[in-house]
């Protein structure tokens, strides 16, 4: 039977990802040669013998040290299940991680692995702005497990993220949380400042961990365990699962620190079921041409967004001019500007919801990352449990839309945001008639 390693090579060169999506982790002859891994639609697993069953048990619940040649061995599938294990080893491929674990969404993914790697009386340093459910659960329910939250803003330099993890209580810093891009307004951060902050205050007995959201850029953009992430998190909702028809999440990281987060994910069972995580496998397959068409069409849109006159500011990667900083992080870690773009309309909320209810081919939605292009308002949708003042300080305006640029034709796109732009402006005439 051949192994993961001879599946990834032919004449010992290493295939790419892209590649590997299609059959990595499967042999047809497990299936009767099905081509494609079936669904394995089922809640537990038959043992050979009770010694076995006892085996795999003490692996499961670490009661011994797994053996050189050992496997784990099928359970119940709040543990492991084969389409899960499948598509986890697919996973790991973008981003070269030595493990992944799915979840029923990326706040599973992201609550599982939080309170894996944490515990009363520490603090977690992060990055702002981050998705609302992100934030909503670093400042309230962490709070209630003795867990402290403390944001740094888009523009902190590594000093000033030195001077807050200084301020803090000897040995009580255990993680550094980024989003990068961030939600909504593309702001990077530097993940290579980040990792060399959390290596200073690592100890032996307490790791500074990071955990990156890499979920507007990744997999294919941008590769955070190569810049010093120890875990990566993503909403698979979005560009992995792409077609807006599934909830899930993933995690990845090394061996150890997933043996961590998959034994929460068991005991809070969060895990991705086995239905959900065929279909992640099936978007895997056209994950690269999704995001690379969605990407080409972004660029052509977002150039065209930043020359029209009812437009006072836009947020994409290759607008980067004016900020030689965020110019240089984009240069060392992102590999394309990806299709999320915002941007302010002149005018406010009055503008921003005339704009959005005119559109016609994009949808008006939150999420993103859909083989469709959508549109929301983040400052009183994705966002808006944030306060104002604060929204503000991450640079969340009233006036700001933000577009998840889907495969469409940018024409086609451009014509249904021109129209939605007239419609502002023909209101805004009226206005004017009317006074």
């Amino acid at each position: 039977m051949p192994t993961l390693h001879d599946q990834a090579r032919i004449g010992g060169q290493k295939l790419r990802p892209e590649s590997l999506m299609m059959s990595y982790g499967y042999t047809p002859a497990w299936s009767e040669g099905a081509i494609k891994p079936p669904i394995f639609q089922t809640s537990t697993f038959v043992f050979n013998s009770a010694e076995e069953g006892k085996a795999f048990f003490e692996l499961a619940y670490g009661l011994r040290q797994q053996g050189p040649d050992e496997e784990m061995g099928l359970i119940y599938s709040r543990l492991n299940n084969p389409s899960l294990e499948i598509l986890e080893h697919r996973l790991c491929l973008w981003d070269g991680a030595e493990d992944a674990a799915s979840f029923a969404s990326g706040m599973a993914a992201i609550s599982t692995t939080l309170l894996a790697l944490l515990q009363p009386g520490d603090v977690v340093l992060h990055s702002e702005p981050v998705y609302g459910g992100s934030d909503f659960f670093l400042k309230n329910v962490l709070r209630k497990f003795g867990i402290t939250a403390v944001g740094f803003r888009p523009h902190a330099t590594p000093a000033e993220m030195e001077a807050l993890a200084a301020a803090l209580a000897p040995g009580s810093l255990a993680m550094i949380f980024v989003e990068t891009p961030a939600n909504p307004t593309n702001h990077l951060i530097d993940l290579e400042a980040c990792g060399a902050l959390a290596r200073k205050y690592s100890t032996a007995d307490k790791p500074v961990r990071l955990v990156v959201d890499n979920t507007f850029l990744g997999p294919v953009f941008q590769h955070p365990l190569k810049h010093g992430a120890d875990v990566v998190l993503y909403s698979a909702t979005k560009f992995l699962g792409g077609h807006s028809d599934l909830i899930a999440g993933a995690a990845l990281a090394s061996k150890p620190l997933m043996k961590e987060i998959k034994a929460m994910r068991t005991f809070m069972g969060t895990m991705c079921d086995p239905n959900t995580g065929w279909m992640l496998m099936r978007s895997l397959e056209t994950l690269k041409l999704r995001m690379e068409r969605a990407a080409h069409s972004a660029q052509i849109i977002a150039d065209w967004l930043r020359a029209h006159p009812l437009v006072a500011n836009t947020y994409y990667l290759t607008h980067l001019e004016h900020n030689p900083v965020q110019q240089d992080i984009y240069r060392r870690h992102c590999l394309s500007p990806g299709s999320m773009i915002s941007f302010d309309i002149k005018g406010g909320e009055p503008e921003a919801f005339r704009f959005l209810n005119a559109l016609r081919l994009i949808k008006l939605a939150v999420s993103l990352g859909g083989t469709e292009s959508l549109a929301e308002h983040p400052a009183t949708m994705t966002h808006s449990d944030i306060s104002v003042p604060e929204q503000a300080e991450m640079g969340i305006t009233a006036q700001m839309i933000r577009l998840s640029i889907g495969v469409e034709d940018p024409q086609d796109l451009m014509l249904d945001l021109s129209q939605a732009f007239e419609a502002v402006g023909m209101v805004k005439t009226r206005e004017l008639e009317l006074a």
